[in-house]
């Protein structure tokens, strides 16, 4: 009766359907389903019977021939016909009946998308329509809880080899996605991405077993192989549907996943059915984990494909989402992870960039707006077009913060007008951490941090908790007591998080990736020796080309060479910084506090907080450091600021910093303007000392290197 009441809407619906097309001039007629589609009387999920069906359907042919035939969905008959629906998806399994028996050319599924996505849209705002699947892949779909897709309304299209093609009603010109017997011929790249959520994983294994390969029960020995088959059957007949199932390799273990609405039925009738194994303790408990997530990667080519499953669990494993249970069918066709409910978005977003299924998203969080982070933001803007066309990347400043205001932009900043933005935005936080909770619904997110400001460790130790990449030109937090630096390193490791800080020593210049290549590969460091101030180096230079110490500080000010208080670069503590970084590179226990300084100018002048009145001081000392120079010159020396580090010396005397006049052929006499150098002596650089030189300073080199850092963490996540 139930689905006798159901099928009037159906009914009604194609007379006035085909009313229309017969008042626009279309010769139609209405046809009930119910007179060719036999099944079973298994109401509200009917069975077909095919062949009966496809008998009915021809006998009804000619009565539509030249007609436009207006079907019913959904609708069935007994043989002694009583009226039957067909269930979920019954109006799409009706057209495929339709396109199997006659057989069609195509059937076409009109829904509210354009066609099968890439993966949730609802998590990825980038997905996109996937332009080819194949059969099989469909079917894989439609069995993974596809909506637009139901297994039955697959499957006699794929013993007819008719193409199914989704459609959007709303867009009609969108090509949507064709499915046929060939699918994709891209190798390189699969179909998407699917995640099944609100999900419950069971976990039925052995307790002890021998080595005959049975299991031990105290009373009962169980052979090993029965345990899968038996969970298998007793799920079945409780009327449990399962959705993901793997035994282990000696059938001493099954795990497999249920609806969380499954769950106590489930469990209820595992319990009943090994009650003596559980009782005897030959069967651990049964373990429940919910909620779970079903995450799968779908692609016909796949077989085809070298490395899969390592870059499928590299790069869910690279960002720490924990695999619960995992599965590839013997096809090759899809493989799946059963993972934490929490990590869904993260692992659907993870799998999608790592295959290049979208640009491969990046969102920034950055901190600063001063001459680093002006010109960041202005180099993000101009390589963007580039970066998306060759490199699959999409770089996306959602936030960005100064000393008074804090701008966050979910859907992305518009970097032509960010300082009107900037200028109309909130106050900034008392707490900086209150940021970083938005961010974590950005795809990738990287807080960048451009400032020189104190205590940022702790601020990045939150950001890591909340699973952001770090960026930083920052050197204070890499200068603060060695245990906070270990502590801060070993949380980004733990979270499995990237920390990148190439540009806190030597602007853009590989400074750090060479010492981590030479201490990893085993080489020994005798002597790191270098001009890592460019500030400074810039300075050495125009002295000893004659420019007064005041106009050649103000210069590199205007040149964005200097901080914003130049007694920062000249005191240089700053240098100092960079020598501990690369000395706790090597793993000496160093404290700032134990490198002697000797300042560029006398100490005093490091004491004057008024710009103005600073500059006035270092005129007053601008005819003493001139008769400096001359006297440099006389002796064939030049003036550069060094620092040096021997990690052969104890603590406190293994670091050395400060002005030094060297003879005309040391490396450091070739620099040129602001150029910094780095030389490593080492056991296999020993006679000729491997050298780093280039531009050391200024706001487009620095920025250049902290976008580098983040393109390195954005292919990382790529996987390639």
């Amino acid at each position: 009766s139930r689905d006798l009441i159901l099928s009037l809407g159906e009914r009604l619906s194609v007379q006035v359907v085909a009313a229309l097309l017969a008042a626009a001039g279309t010769l139609a007629q209405a046809v009930d389903a119910r007179q060719w589609v036999v099944t079973d009387a298994h109401f509200g999920e009917a069975r077909v019977d095919r062949e009966a069906t496809r008998q009915r359907l021809h006998a009804l042919l000619p009565q539509l021939t030249g007609k436009t035939a207006v079907h019913t969905g959904f609708l069935g008959a007994t043989p002694d016909g009583w009226t039957t629906t067909l269930g979920r998806n019954g109006s799409d399994y009706t057209a495929s009946l339709l396109a199997w028996a006659l057989p069609a050319a195509e059937v076409c599924i009109w829904t509210d998308v354009s066609g099968v996505m890439t993966g949730d849209p609802s998590i990825l705002p980038d997905a996109y329509p996937v332009p080819n699947l194949s059969h099989h892949e469909a079917l894989e779909l439609a069995g993974l809880g596809l909506k637009m897709l139901h297994p039955r309304a697959m499957l006699p299209l794929l013993a007819a080899g008719v193409p199914l093609r989704v459609r959007n009603t709303m867009r009609p010109a969108d090509p949507g996605t064709l499915v046929d017997s060939r699918g994709s011929l891209d190798e390189a790249r699969p179909a998407c991405v699917t995640s099944l959520e609100e999900m419950a994983l069971l976990d039925i294994r052995a307790n002890i077993l021998t080595e005959r390969g049975i299991a031990l029960t105290g009373t009962t020995l169980v052979p090993r192989t029965s345990l899968p088959g038996r969970v298998l059957d007793v799920l079945a007949d409780a009327g449990v549907g399962l959705w993901f199932e793997t035994a282990s390799a000696k059938g001493t273990g099954q795990a497999v996943v249920v609806q969380q609405a499954d769950v106590s039925r489930a469990l209820a009738a595992l319990q009943r059915a090994f009650a003596t194994e559980l009782r005897e303790g030959s069967l651990l408990p049964i373990a429940v984990r919910q909620p779970v997530t079903l995450l799968t990667l779908v692609a016909e080519t796949m077989g085809r494909m070298p490395n899969v499953a390592g870059r499928f669990f590299g790069a869910l494993g690279a960002l720490g989402v924990n695999i619960l249970a995992s599965s590839q069918g013997a096809s090759q066709r899809a493989i799946s992870a059963v993972i934490d409910h929490d990590d869904t978005t993260l692992a659907v977003r993870t799998v999608h960039d790592a295959f290049n299924l979208a640009t491969q998203q990046v969102s920034l969080l950055i901190l600063g707006k001063g001459v680093v982070g002006s010109q960041l933001l202005e180099q993000i803007k101009h390589s963007a077009k580039h970066l998306r066309d060759n490199h699959d990347l999409a770089i996306r400043v959602v936030g960005l913060v100064d000393s008074q205001r804090a701008l966050l932009a979910p859907d992305g900043l518009d970097l032509d007008h960010w300082q009107e933005a900037l200028g109309q935005a909130p106050s900034q936080p008392s707490d900086l951490a209150a940021l970083l909770e938005p961010m974590t619904r950005q795809p990738a997110p990287i807080l960048v941090d451009c400032t020189a400001l104190d205590n940022m460790d702790v601020l990045y130790n939150a950001a890591f908790d909340k699973g952001l990449h770090v960026v930083g030109a920052n050197k204070k937090p890499l200068t603060v007591h060695r245990t906070a630096v270990a502590e801060l390193t070993a949380k980004a490791r733990s979270r499995h998080r990237q920390y990148r800080y190439e540009t806190t020593v030597g602007a853009s210049l590989p400074v750090i990736q060479t010492l981590k290549d030479l201490v990893r590969t085993g080489d020994r460091v005798q002597l790191i020796e270098g001009s890592l101030s460019g500030t400074l180096g810039y300075l050495c230079n125009a002295l000893m080309d004659g420019v007064p110490l005041s106009e050649a500080v103000w210069t590199a000010k205007q040149k964005g060479y200097t901080e914003p208080h130049p007694r920062d670069d000249l005191g240089g503590t700053d240098a100092a910084r960079k020598g501990l970084i690369l000395a706790r590179e090597l793993g000496m226990q160093v404290e700032l506090d134990q490198v002697p300084v000797q300042p560029f100018v006398p100490f005093e002048f490091l004491l004057v907080d008024d710009i103005d009145a600073f500059f006035a001081k270092l005129k007053t000392h601008d005819a003493h450091m001139a008769a400096y120079i001359a006297g440099l010159k006389a002796s064939g020396q030049v003036l550069r600021y060094l620092v040096r580090i021997d990690p052969s010396l104890p603590a406190d005397d293994a670091i050395r910093v400060g002005p030094v006049a060297v003879p005309a052929d040391h490396p450091s006499t070739r620099l040129r303007g602001s150029e910094a150098f780095v030389a490593f002596t080492t056991d296999r650089y020993q006679n000729y000392p491997l050298v780093v030189q280039g531009a050391g300073a200024g706001g487009a080199v620095t920025a250049a290197g902290v976008l580098a850092d983040v393109l390195a963490i954005a292919q990382s996540l790529r996987g390639r």
